[in-house]
């Protein structure tokens, strides 16, 4: 197993958020959280990546059989997470190319690769692109191909992917999926993929273009339901998420 939680209980600025959380992702498995605004999928992602902000108060994350739950953010990321934010910051001063060249292994003095030119000329950006500072200016399409190009780069085995069908159109979410089926070896026969993730989604669009084997329904910080995603998806997009309510009987 991959990615193993169990028991998790977190809270935020004193509030619990999550509890008894129990989430178990495999190699070469693609999995995908929804919810309702509010229902804590945006804490679970964080507090897999270890932001401080997000305090466990209960349970394990293990990670390639390594218990990461007290490991830094810096250190998780090391050791093969990685991540595509749904609004991440401007940093003013960082050179995209300079960022691109650090994921890859290289340092800001090294030229960039021809790989990853070629990288970026598959997001649509050219070299000049890659002068400017990361994310500042950038429209909202730019910002999710920079954060798909950013992940592969890193090559990470483990990838969160938060929103990324939220605020662009069909052509970005056609091109981001493309990419994050290579990201997720989704190109490869299924015995021979390594490369896992968890897709964070409200409603489930980017599923249209990249197979998930399971989902789950984040209900009030608890996991309400495992299960297939096409039934999973059809019964929310049917009855909406108090679909889920009822059937789960949550109170």
């Amino acid at each position: 197993m991959l990615l193993e939680i169990t028991d998790l209980a977190v809270e935020v600025s004193g509030r619990q958020v999550l509890k008894d959380i129990d989430l178990y992702i495999d190699e070469g498995e693609t999995h995908v959280l929804l919810g309702p605004n509010g229902s804590g999928k945006s804490t679970l992602f964080m507090t897999i990546l270890g932001f401080p902000k997000y305090r466990v108060t209960g349970g394990q994350i293990i990670f390639k059989g390594e218990d990461i739950t007290e490991l830094s953010t810096t250190e998780r990321v090391r050791m093969g997470i990685g991540v595509s934010f749904q609004n991440p910051p401007a940093i003013r001063g960082v050179k995209l190319m300079d960022l691109l060249k650090v994921e890859s292994g290289l340092t800001t003095e090294d030229e960039l690769t021809p790989e990853l030119i070629e990288l970026a000329r598959k997001m649509k950006f050219d070299e000049s692109f890659l002068e400017r500072d990361v994310n500042l200016g950038f429209s909202g399409g730019e910002v999710k191909r920079s954060e798909i190009l950013q992940l592969l780069a890193q090559k990470p085995d483990f990838i969160m992917f938060d929103e990324p069908d939220s605020g662009v159109d069909i052509e970005n979410v056609e091109l981001l999926a493309e990419e994050i089926n290579v990201l997720l070896d989704k190109d490869k026969k299924p015995g021979l993929r390594r490369k896992s993730g968890l897709l964070i989604t409200h409603l489930g669009y980017i599923l249209n273009f990249v197979n998930a084997d399971t989902a789950h329904v984040l209900m009030d910080g608890r996991i309400a339901c495992s299960g297939n995603p096409d039934e999973i998806i059809a019964d929310i997009r049917k009855d909406g998420f108090k679909g889920c309510v009822e059937c789960c009987g949550i109170h």
